[in-house]
């Protein structure tokens, strides 16, 4: 049953996209709503039209008494704020269970440190292609309290979902959960590894025993009340595993990754997540394989840029954490000249140092991290700390010789210099590909990183 909050008083939390996409969805439900935010709101006289209350650009306070409140996913629980409201016994919710609440069709929803975005785009192309009704949404950018208005016309909704999300949830309920895999992450967020990963693990919270839940076989989970289907890249006994290119489903040949354009183990994984769920919901084997070797893969993510004289420029701006840029290392062949840094996450850089030392001929460093980076480092690699990444990506172009590998992948967020991955990426591509002299009619410029005419290959 829905609930009625016709003529709550809700105070939502951070107005960014998920909070005024719920602010807006309360006020359909005849709620009166408070938004508030530390920071400018840039949709507050549109808010204000609609009835909001909007409050902005000071502390946050909580005058008068609310009903419920409603955190966006940015909010980190341990501020003052969140504290106060539970003192104050105020309900908290995130805009994903509210949207839950609200949903009328079933969820698959995908977390895991990796991978998330890539798995929820190939499970919406493979429903889609096999005829149902699906939409992506949640943390890939569509917030769910938008996504929801059309609920009652999909088959299944697909959810991308953070452990920031899943903090405030009471009875949110995926039919199918997927858990991609777990590795240090946020640590400036939580106290601890465990912490994330307990966070994480609220996914599984509410699922039944008729529910299903994918699960990566490789990490440890709380007991989990749903039906357990496994996959591996490094374990046999998985129901899906993986080996020198082919995916096998209960020791069977299922599926060859060289058919598709998704490259490297981490997009296994991700294959045989979306593998696995396919046949849950029984769909037909050869509209998910069809969908999968149609995908895409979406930009930041390993994405190669160009060749520049032999030398491969790659932009996987989307690598935020160290398992991230570990799994990009490791799916390349040539040797690496790598451009890493960023904003500290609170993680040590120390366990990438091996690969490290196999993989990279130089590091470039950028960003407030580039100190910290380098102390882990200095033993396995040449290190040069280059401050922004204009000057890295000059001094990388100017080191690499044919069949070298200029990759991007800063292990870091973008906070510190960007106002997030995509313009990060963005601007290493500028920088790799200016716009001045590009010939579209012979697909080639004229102009290098650093202005010298040579031939350039555009991917």
């Amino acid at each position: 049953m829905k609930p009625d909050l016709k003529n709550y008083n809700i105070v939502v939390l951070g107005a960014g996209r998920s909070g005024c996409a719920a602010a807006r969805f309360l006020l359909s439900k005849g709620a009166r709503v408070t938004i508030q935010d530390e920071g400018t709101i840039r949709d507050a006289q549109d808010l204000v039209r609609a009835g909001c209350q909007v409050q902005s650009g000071g502390a946050i306070d909580f005058e008068g008494r609310f009903d419920l409140a409603v955190v966006s996913p940015g909010i980190d629980p341990r501020k003052r704020w969140i504290q106060s409201l539970i003192k104050r016994n105020i309900p908290i919710w995130s805009e994903l269970e509210l949207a839950w609440q609200f949903c009328e069709c079933p969820i698959i929803a995908i977390t895991g440190t990796n991978g998330k975005t890539t798995t929820t785009e190939l499970l919406e192309s493979v429903f889609r292609t096999a005829g149902k009704k699906t939409v992506a949404s949640g943390n890939i950018g569509l917030p769910f309290t938008e996504a929801i208005a059309e609920s009652g016309s999909l088959d299944v909704m697909v959810i991308e979902v953070s452990s920031f999300q899943l903090e405030q949830i009471k009875g949110f309920r995926p039919v199918t959960s997927v858990y991609l895999n777990l590795s240090p992450d946020h640590l400036d967020r939580y106290d601890s590894m465990e912490d994330y990963r307990a966070a994480k693990n609220r996914i599984f919270e509410n699922q039944r025993a008729d529910d299903s839940a994918v699960v990566n076989a490789d990490f440890h989970y709380d007991e989990i009340t749903a039906r357990k289907i496994t996959f591996s890249t490094t374990q046999k006994n998985a129901d899906y595993t993986f080996d020198a290119g082919m995916i096998f489903k209960s020791g069977e040949p299922y599926f060859d990754t060289g058919r598709s354009l998704l490259r490297g183990v981490h997009n296994a994984e991700n294959i045989m997540a979306t593998l696995a769920v396919a046949a849950e919901w029984g769909l037909p084997f050869e509209k998910v394989t069809e969908a999968i070797c149609a995908y895409q893969p979406a930009p930041h993510r390993c994405e190669l840029v160009a060749v520049i004289n032999g030398v491969s420029f790659i932009n996987d701006s989307k690598a935020t954490n160290i398992d991230a840029l570990g799994k990009a290392l490791l799916s390349q062949s040539g040797k690496v000249i790598l451009i890493a840094g960023g904003k500290d996450k609170g993680f040590s850089f120390d366990s990438l140092a091996p690969l490290i030392a196999q993989k990279v001929k130089k590091a470039f460093l950028i960003g407030e991290t580039a100190g910290k980076i380098a102390g882990s480092w200095m033993v396995s690699t040449e290190i040069e700390d280059c401050g922004d990444l204009a000057t890295a990506t000059r001094k990388a172009s100017a080191m690499a010789s044919a069949g070298d590998v200029v990759l991007f992948s800063p292990a870091c967020s973008s906070f510190d210099q960007f106002k997030n991955y995509e313009d990060r990426g963005n601007q290493f591509k500028n920088f790799v590909l200016p716009q001045q002299g590009y010939d579209e009619a012979n697909n080639k410029t004229t102009r290098s990183p650093l202005g010298v005419n040579q031939e350039i290959k555009i991917i």
